[in-house]
């Protein structure tokens, strides 16, 4: 029975179509970032110039000293090396924040907050191909885009195993794929952030491996108040979704609720 499950899942991923999508405080810029600016702007003529053609190792080459400059600030700040062991974004949909938290070992510590421009939908979780809305869960990297329509682009592992087990189960064959956080305020079901934050990231995560970093999404925050399961038309196992998202949330963050940037 297992096995079957298994097949029709593995199915369920395979079959998926494409969904639509593929001013926070600044650090303090040191006087090498500075420096760096005016070359990752030349840079970025030239590779306008040849769409598709991009790798990951030119990306670094592009935006890593600058965007590496930029992050080393709060990195020091909060006592956690650069680059760190592990990565954790925590996307709050209705406060339209992605924290940022790693480790090197022991507890995550906070390292900054960033403004989501644009993501699309309601409160609840993502069901199927073309919904428009954002996905609730707890994700992974799966790979990096150097050559996205919106600047730069991270794929989540949407749909993972617990959505496509209740796929299954309520028998929606199609339920979507292609979920990124990725630049440009533009998202139909997609995490948009400035082309700035998507650099910063994206340079983030290959250097600590996409594997180490863990994206949590929630309707809003936890730690603020509960995630209910009240809004009419939801899923009957939202409750279990929610209390999942809730406890990750609350074990990256145990005891501490950070202080908004400025703006945010």
């Amino acid at each position: 029975m297992m096995k079957s499950t298994a097949k029709i899942i593995v199915g369920l991923a395979v079959t998926g179509s494409l969904n639509a999508c593929s001013g926070h405080k600044p650090a303090v810029l040191t006087a090498s970032a500075m420096a760096a600016k005016p070359q990752v702007q030349a840079a970025r003529k030239i590779y306008d110039i040849m769409p598709g053609q991009r790798t990951v190792e030119d990306v670094l080459q592009i935006y890593g000293a600058y965007a590496t400059s930029k992050l080393k600030p709060y990195f020091d700040k909060t006592k956690v090396a650069y680059p760190p062991r592990e990565v954790a974004l925590i996307a709050l949909k209705q406060e339209m924040k992605l924290e940022l938290w790693a480790r090197d070992s022991g507890e995550f510590r906070f390292i900054r907050n960033y403004r989501i421009h644009a993501a699309s939908g309601v409160s609840g979780p993502k069901l199927r191909q073309g919904d428009m809305q954002v996905p609730e869960g707890i994700y992974r990297i799966a790979e990096l885009n150097p050559n996205s329509h919106f600047h730069l682009s991270m794929k989540l592992n949407y749909p993972n195993e617990f959505d496509l087990f209740h796929a299954w189960q309520e028998g929606r064959a199609d339920p979507g794929s292609n979920i990124f956080i990725h630049g440009k305020a533009k998202s139909l079901g997609c995490l948009a952030m400035d082309d700035e934050t998507i650099e910063e990231l994206f340079v983030l995560t290959e250097h600590v491996g996409a594997g180490n970093v863990k994206v949590v999404i929630a309707p809003h925050d936890p730690r603020t108040f509960p995630l209910e399961a009240d809004i009419e038309g939801l899923p009957e196992w939202t409750p279990e979704l929610y209390s999942r998202i809730s406890r990750e949330i609350k074990a990256l963050s145990p005891g501490l609720k950070p202080v908004a940037a400025a703006g945010l």
